[in-house]
């Protein structure tokens, strides 16, 4: 297990940096939007998130444990595993390590928005959407680069709704360094980890 997330996280690292990128010059382009618009991109960004996420989760359990054993999938297990994996996951990737660099940077309006509580009748469902997708028709590959993305823009917008005005080049180095890390590791544990952990190697 340790060799599998060393392995992925050296292979995703590119792919995450280039999507760190891309945050980043989105945050130059959209510098002059507001708290609201922000906030609403963010809440179009996390749930897409979250139900990506959701569909690579619960198709990694169900591909390795129940089509690689033979084996009818338990669809509790399933949704439990799919469930946690991806709201779990998600909060710490689009709020909880965003709210440490708007803290970090000192920005005037920052604070946490946790989705699955504060529009838990947006995130939740979209959730169990994934987990019914990946349960009649299994995916990874796709769904889980467009996940990183879709990461990676949620936390930026997150930190878009704390900064105000203030522009400057150690603030975009920094967001740089927390997009990074807000996607890498999560998103890999989320997709990748998370579900192997409730599959036994096949003797």
């Amino acid at each position: 297990m340790f060799e599998l997330i060393i392995r992925e996280l050296k292979e995703h690292a590119p792919f995450t940096a280039l999507g760190a990128v891309s945050g980043v010059i989105l945050m130059v382009l959209f510098s002059g939007i507001s708290r609201e618009v922000s906030y609403n991109i963010f809440y179009l960004l996390h749930p897409l998130h979250v139900l990506f996420s959701a569909l690579v989760t619960a198709s990694m359990y169900r591909l390795y444990k129940c089509k690689t054993h033979k084996i009818r999938c338990n669809i509790f297990v399933l949704l439990v595993i799919g469930y946690f994996g991806s709201i779990g996951i998600a909060t710490i990737s689009d709020s909880i390590i965003p709210y440490i660099s708007e803290i970090w940077l000192n920005m005037p309006h920052r604070h946490i928005h946790i989705g699955f509580i504060e529009k838990w009748y947006l995130v939740n469902p979209l959730a169990i959407i994934g987990i019914a997708i990946a349960y009649f028709r299994t995916s990874t590959k796709i769904p889980h680069y467009s996940h990183v993305l879709l990461s990676t823009w949620a936390s930026l917008f997150h930190i878009m709704m704390a900064k105000g005005d203030s522009s400057y080049a150690l603030g975009y180095i920094v967001v740089f360094i927390f997009l990074f890390l807000a996607v890498w590791l999560p998103c890999c544990i989320s997709d990748i980890v998370f579900p192997l952990l409730f599959v036994k190697e096949k003797k």
